[in-house]
């Protein structure tokens, strides 16, 4: 795939893709936590039931001609299912606008679609599903040195990156939560789920010792082991670096909406949202010019 043609033509096809692609994480979103298919039955209104049909579905436009509204029984749809769509669609765009008619923009327009359905996920249920994290690890060991290589990369020296950057952001964000662990345990503290009411710190010989941590999901290390697998070692790096800044923020705000300090909120979208910064806007491009 060679990178000719009107840019301006690619990037307006990936944003209409985009949406479409929107449209079927809004689908992810919905059943992935509660195993339902993500394939049948069709979209359905959840206020009546009645099936959507294909003029209804189309991306934002359907939602703004029908006001918000379900053709059939008038109950208000989210504004969050459009939000999803056009998000994705601009994401879209911008991944085409950065990496251009190449075998890169389809590669990370596939990681930017696994990354907001995770956020999206751990928002609603604090979980990330391994079908995101660990299917998505999969497809970047295997997809990513092949795409670098077609832009002249070496394909062991991407593979090795590749690899490194899976080991690094899994074993970075582990080691994090392992010690914090560790530590707490040291000083005699307890969290509202950590060991649990009546129950003692596990032991070295139990899997939880070296799997379950005081306010980290396993499913952030699995997520960021993914980012590491497509971006390589620098972009974790980045990625955390920025998703701390942007958790924090995020724990502020999430404070102050819900009243309470201490609220458990889930990581993920910061992890997300970071990765994304990584991928668009890395901060070696401004260092090196």
């Amino acid at each position: 795939m060679e990178s000719t043609g009107d840019p301006v033509l690619w990037i307006g096809f990936a944003f209409v893709y985009g949406l479409a692609i929107g449209s079927f994480l809004n689908v992810v979103i919905h059943r992935l936590p509660a195993e339902l298919s993500i394939v049948r039955p069709g979209s359905r209104c959840p206020g009546c039931g009645h099936a959507i049909a294909a003029r209804d579905n189309l991306p934002v436009l359907s939602w703004l001609l029908l006001r918000g509204r379900c053709r059939h029984c008038a109950m208000s749809i989210s504004p969050r299912y459009p939000g999803v769509e056009l998000f994705t669609g601009v994401v879209f765009a911008a991944v085409a606008w950065r990496f251009g008619a190449g075998w890169l923009t389809p590669l990370y327009a596939l990681f930017a679609a696994a990354l907001i359905a995770a956020a999206m996920i751990d928002f609603d249920h604090e979980i990330i599903p391994d079908e995101i994290s660990i299917g998505g690890l999969g497809l970047g060991l295997l997809l990513a040195p092949v795409a670098l290589w077609t832009t002249g990369v070496p394909y062991l020296e991407a593979l090795r990156d590749s690899a490194l950057g899976a080991v690094l952001g899994g074993g970075l964000l582990w080691s994090v939560g392992f010690f914090h662990a560790r530590v707490s345990v040291a000083l005699g503290r307890r969290f509202e789920h950590w060991p649990g009411e009546g129950e003692e710190p596990p032991r070295p010989s139990s899997g939880d010792y070296w799997l379950w941590f005081p306010g980290l999901g396993l499913g952030d290390v699995k997520l960021l082991a993914m980012i590491g697998a497509f971006l390589g070692a620098w972009g974790v790096l980045e990625t955390i670096l920025a998703a701390s800044v942007l958790g924090l923020l995020l724990g502020i705000g999430w404070a102050v909406v819900t009243r309470k300090p201490s609220a458990p909120f889930g990581f993920g979208p910061a992890i997300a949202a970071g990765a994304l910064l990584a991928l668009l806007a890395p901060i070696r491009s401004w260092l090196l010019g």
